[in-house]
């Protein structure tokens, strides 16, 4: 009947034609490559910076709460501002103000004036771009300044 012919594939036929990758494609690949490795460098980067910032806070919420206790205790409860050094650049403020102050009958024939203040610890560090705080407000009850009446 009809002859056979015999086909040869084109690849078989230029061999080098189907052999690797065109130098484009290489380059196309390390483009994607870089763009994604600069994307996860970039993750891992903030998460360390937010973790050092987590970190910092959290010292210098401690740090405030303990210059909180200490008011009416080692800290005279009275209208003052106080600074001070924490060390390892934490630095702290105290400051009491008065709020109110009314008499409360403890005794037939005596009066002992109370005062309400409100106080103010803030507690400050350095962080890359500025600086940071942390504030804690609350009110103590106390004698009046001057004493009785």
């Amino acid at each position: 009947m009809f002859p056979r012919a015999s086909r040869t594939p084109p690849s078989a036929a230029h061999p080098s034609a189907q052999a690797g990758f065109t130098l484009l494609e290489v380059l196309v690949a390390f483009v994607i490559a870089a763009l994604a490795l600069g994307a996860l460098f970039g993750g891992a980067l903030g998460g360390l910076r937010a973790e050092h910032t987590a970190d910092r806070m959290q010292e210098a919420l401690s740090r405030a709460r303990s210059h909180l206790a200490t008011v009416g205790h080692g800290v005279a409860l009275r209208p003052a501002t106080e600074e001070g050094e924490d060390g390892s650049g934490f630095r702290w403020r105290i400051a009491i103000t008065p709020a109110e102050t009314s008499a409360a009958q403890t005794g037939a024939a005596s009066a002992t004036r109370l005062a309400l203040y409100h106080v103010v610890v803030t507690e400050f560090w350095p962080q890359e771009g500025g600086e940071r705080s942390i504030v804690l407000r609350t009110e103590r009850l106390g004698t009046a300044a001057g004493g009785g009446p």
